[in-house]
């Protein structure tokens, strides 16, 4: 049985869930362009044996899109207090793309609560930035365009929506019929719906969310949790050892390479939930 709801996480924001299975807890966070629907077959799959949590985090899909504050210690803040009203103290936490980033902010800013982690395809947010170099970081041109001040980038997007952000689903899948037409439709009609709010999320990355990284990289924290990490081979392209990158902020890590796509979840949900189950068993 599936359970929707809305929760609320601040004065302003509530975040739309779906909420599946019974057992110990783990939260799932989406990326861009999506939902919480992307995790539609891995949730299936977990439901089996754990209480499986499914927001849609701020700013995005049917959840609330306040003005203002888009970093990912405000989104990861959103993330613990959402299983916190569902009654988990602590869980475990696995995002891909945007949805990794807030999981590893979280696991950062709230250990205590974070009990294993996950991150699927992207780097963290100092990394991210520093391996982007030369004519391969055009690659990332879309951080370089939110990363502008208000206005013009949201302006550009919202004229164009469709296309700006279809072109990542249809880029990034290297397996067309793992997003089907009614999906892809799904993803198209929310982005379009958020691209002020999306804007804010990627412009926080090109700010703020870089001084908590590194006020934590000088501090010397880590995450102290369990922590898998599954990554297409992006190192051979922009000239970056992933592993050695995550294992400076996660010593407790277990590096996958991937063959499937950038949309793993639904590209490959089997060996996704094969690895989310082993990341729960250490």
């Amino acid at each position: 049985m599936v359970q929707e709801l809305k929760v609320r996480v601040d004065d302003d924001v509530e975040l739309f869930v779906s909420v599946s299975g019974s057992g110990r807890p783990i939260v799932l966070l989406h990326g861009f362009p999506q939902t919480h629907l992307m995790w539609r077959h891995v949730a299936a799959d977990l439901s089996a044996d754990h209480t499986v949590i499914c927001p849609d985090l701020r700013g995005y899909g049917a959840s609330d899109k306040p003005a203002g504050d888009y970093s990912k210690r405000t989104m990861a803040r959103d993330i613990v207090r959402l299983a916190r009203e569902l009654g988990h103290d602590r869980f475990a936490l696995a995002g891909h793309d945007r949805g990794a980033l807030v999981a590893v902010r979280a696991g950062l800013d709230h250990p205590g609560h974070v009990t294993h982690l996950a991150s699927l395809d992207v780097l963290p947010t100092l990394d991210m930035w520093d391996v982007m170099h030369g004519e391969s970081a055009a690659v990332g041109f879309h951080l370089y365009l939110m990363a502008q001040p208000p206005g013009l980038p949201e302006r550009m997007i919202a004229a164009s929506a469709d296309d700006f952000f279809g072109y990542f689903l249809d880029l990034w899948t290297r397996d067309p019929q793992a997003i089907p037409a009614d999906v892809r439709a799904h993803y198209l009609r929310a982005s379009r719906a958020a691209v002020p709010s999306i804007v804010a999320d990627y412009r926080a990355s090109a700010g703020i969310d870089l001084q908590h990284d590194r006020e934590d990289r000088a501090a010397g924290r880590t995450l102290t949790m369990p922590t898998t990490v599954l990554q297409q081979d992006w190192g051979s392209l922009l000239g970056f050892d992933a592993a050695a990158l995550w294992r400076a902020w996660a010593p407790d890590l277990r590096h996958v390479p991937v063959t499937c796509g950038h949309f793993m979840a639904e590209e490959d949900p089997g060996l996704v939930a094969k690895e989310l189950r082993a990341l729960l068993d250490r």
